[in-house]
């Protein structure tokens, strides 16, 4: 008998700071063990959204180091820590983003709202894996956007996490001294297009998609 069947990955949207960015809390029904994307800010409700599903959350995962996705991680790390009585590690992105992390609390400044610088536990590259008990999520590297913006696939639930290298009907900005366009383009047609027409995804704002509907209408990829 396989795993499936005592298994499920489950998942919930918080939309936190002023950017609505949604902070994905991910858990297997079975087990409950659980773990947070891109924590932004809004720590409070993040955890009062991580009580409702009853997940118990293993780590704090960021797909790149900008302060909307990634200004809450210290202080959830910290609450979360102390609730559990063990450390909650942050995990990802690539290295390349650790000016941005290093930065949250000067760019939240300009914005008006708090946040806190955080050094990931766990650096991650292409290639590498990330495990939510026996949810495997294989790590790609779509820079663009930021210089370390990572995508999370899981390919048996044919889902993805991408960040905001992709949206619908839209694709990152690359506006920053650090940002390419060609770059974000290249890494989408080569690494995302491929994951196949069906692959469903959540991106960090806005409604999610699937790749085959930005293959056959955002403006983006044609």
């Amino acid at each position: 008998m396989s795993g499936h069947t005592e298994t499920r990955l489950r998942g919930a949207i918080v939309p936190v700071t002023p950017f609505q960015q949604n902070c994905a809390i991910l858990w297997d029904e079975a087990s409950k063990a659980g773990m947070v994307v891109d924590p932004g800010g809004d720590v409070d409700k993040i955890l009062a959204a991580i009580a409702q599903t009853g997940a118990v959350i293993g780590k704090i995962v960021l797909t790149h180091g900008h302060l909307d996705h990634a200004g809450g991680a210290a202080g959830l790390r910290d609450a979360l820590t102390a609730q559990y009585g063990i450390p909650v590690p942050v995990e990802g992105p690539d290295q390349r983003d650790a000016f941005l992390l290093d930065g949250i609390v000067e760019q939240a400044a300009g914005y008006g709202f708090e946040a806190s610088n955080v050094t990931p536990d766990r650096w991650m590259t292409e290639g590498e894996v990330l495990m939510l008990g026996p949810h495997r999520f294989d790590v790609l590297h779509c820079p663009g956007h930021t210089p370390g913006s990572l995508v999370f696939v899981n390919a048996e639930a044919r889902f993805a996490l991408v960040g905001d290298v992709l949206f619908q009907g839209s694709v990152g900005r690359t506006d920053f001294p650090y940002g390419s366009h060609e770059d974000l383009i290249t890494a989408i047609k080569t690494k995302l297009l491929p994951l196949g027409d069906d692959m469903s995804f959540i991106c960090g704002h806005g409604p999610g998609s699937t790749i085959g509907a930005e293959k056959a209408s955002n403006p983006f990829l044609r």
